[in-house]
């Protein structure tokens, strides 16, 4: 019988024909507020189930919903209508549909569209004839006033009007697939591409996909007709392995490359920085115990002047301990996430999963918080333990939650599908009280019943008076003074490592998961 079911699972997959394509958020570079696809009137799937999303795509914004676009493997379509939407500007409702598509083409306003799981990409050639592919398109371009073309209206000479809105009501999909060479019933996607068009559909009803471009002037009266057609083909790609179907979407990217010279740069400038401060240091004292063994006198002097002093409690000892609590949770959920993301198991073709690993670690992570907090307290000779693991459980995460709920309120109040739904809300405060809090009280309990830190020297019980500083030497002058240099160093390279690390880990993450079968979607359909 578990044959049978294997058996029958197997022929499932590999005679589903139907390819159905997904829409995302629309943004863009010029507003900070993303939308859904619904909040644009643009064709809806009726009676489709959304697919479920997890915790990190909620958090990212992400708003995957299924689209009215559904292709029959290898099945060439040419000029589909889809839907008709007409305005009639006389109608308050429509109106504001119409200014509403109005201004997201003024913003330029970005399509992301999904295909078994790869972002649909547009490909279009630049300067030096190089070619650059953005995984979005734009829903139309604006001419202005004065006959400037905007963004995306300087690819088609055709867009000429002044004060005119163009919008891309029309796509050209094409798909690239390989036959899988051990099976012989199956096909796998490994590419999706687009070119977005704009026409004029004379007959909607039944269109050709011919004829000017689909003006919308901005002074437009009256009614206003947008057809939305696309037209798909099917192309075979030999070369493309699966495992690596994501490359084609970076082929055109030159600030993804490793700038391995810059970065060694960078490290041998914080390396031989490190060794002269080390340098001197030891210098430093070597000098003073030399001084030391020369003379018989007992006065102090040189390093010995505060090392009766450099053990001493710190004046605010309950926030430091909160804070170094705090930034051990925050550093080691860091390193476990990076080292998940090596590993391969958080790939980008896995949507969310960074997001959810990050915030499940720290979750998790609340018994080393509560214990360095507790036990940096106690050797600070705190008393007051349960307003400490309180400050531990709730400062620092009190502070980014206050601070996420109230710009979630005003993504609320915009409209964006940024803001976090409610049962998201209420789902995160249940994993800070249900579960990290209590584990904070576990950690603290065993930090506070561990015995304090041990002194490697004696603290005076007087402290050591300080002299007045020059203004170097005071605290703000001395943070900018240390901290530009270094900053200096890495702030450029830092750049380029981020936009780095996920161009030298999606081979191997991508190519690991495939071994391991993680958990992504794959698709096979049916070969004709």
């Amino acid at each position: 019988s578990g044959f049978v079911m294997w058996s029958l699972i197997c022929i499932s997959r590999y005679t589903v024909s139907g390819i159905e394509l997904f829409v995302n958020r629309l943004d863009s570079v010029e507003s900070v507020l993303p939308y859904e696809y619904t909040a644009f009137d643009f064709c809806q799937a009726e009676g489709k189930k959304r697919p479920s999303e997890n915790l990190g795509q909620v958090l990212f914004g992400e708003r995957i919903e299924p689209s009215p676009y559904r292709f029959t493997f290898n099945k060439k379509e040419t000029c589909k209508a889809v839907c008709t939407k007409t305005y009639d500007t006389k109608k308050l409702e429509d109106k504001q549909k119409l200014d509403f598509l109005k201004k997201s083409m003024l913003l330029n306003y970005q399509h992301h569209w999904i295909v078994d799981n790869m972002p649909v990409t547009w490909c279009y050639d630049v300067e030096d004839g190089q070619r650059f592919c953005n995984p979005g398109f734009p829903i139309g371009c604006y001419i202005t006033e004065d006959g400037r073309p905007k963004d995306a209206c300087v690819i088609n000479s055709e867009f000429h009007e002044k004060d005119t809105f163009y919008i891309f009501n029309h796509v050209d999909i094409k798909i690239y697939y390989h036959v899988v060479e051990n099976e012989a019933l199956g096909a796998r996607l490994v590419a999706a591409k687009l070119e977005p068009k704009s026409y004029k559909h004379t007959h909607p009803d039944n269109p050709d996909c011919s004829g000017v471009p689909m003006d919308i002037s901005n002074k437009a009266n009256g009614e206003v007709k947008i057809a939305y057609t696309y037209s798909v083909s099917f192309q075979e790609e030999k070369n493309i392995r699966w495992a690596s179907r994501w490359d084609y979407i970076l082929e055109s990217m030159p600030h993804t490359h490793i700038q391995w010279f810059s970065i060694m740069n960078s490290l041998v400038i914080v390396l031989f920085l490190s060794g002269m401060v080390a340098m001197i240091m030891l210098r430093t004292l070597h000098k003073d115990i030399a001084r030391y063994n020369q003379m018989d006198s007992t006065e102090e002097f040189g390093w010995k002047l505060v090392h009766g002093d450099i053990f001493r409690p710190p004046r605010k000892g309950m926030l430091l301990s909160v804070f170094l609590g705090s930034g051990t949770q925050i550093l080691i959920m860091t390193f476990v996430t990076l080292f998940f993301a090596c590993l391969g198991f958080l790939s980008p073709a896995n949507r969310g999963a960074l997001m959810t690993c990050a915030v499940v670690l720290w979750v998790l992570l609340g018994t080393p918080a509560g214990y360095v907090a507790a036990r940096f307290y106690k050797s600070f000779g705190g008393e007051k333990w349960k307003t400490n693991v309180l400050l531990t459980s709730f400062l620092c995460p009190g502070i980014v939650f206050a601070d996420f709920f109230i710009m979630n309120l005003i993504l609320w109040g915009e409209g964006s599908s940024a803001a976090i739904p409610f049962g998201t809300l209420v789902a995160i405060l249940a994993l800070w009280f249900c579960i990290s809090v209590p584990l904070t009280f576990i950690g603290a309990y065993f930090g506070f019943k561990k015995n304090a830190i041990e002194h490697p020297v004696r603290t005076n019980q007087i402290p050591r008076q300080i002299p007045e500083q020059s203004f170097y030497t005071k605290p703000l002058p001395g943070i900018i003074m240390g901290g530009i240099l270094p900053f200096g160093c890495i702030f450029i390279q830092l750049f380029f490592i981020l936009n780095s690390i996920w161009y030298v880990n999606h081979n191997l993450n991508l190519t690991f998961c495939v071994i391991r079968g993680c958990n992504f979607y794959v698709s096979l359909f049916e070969l004709h």
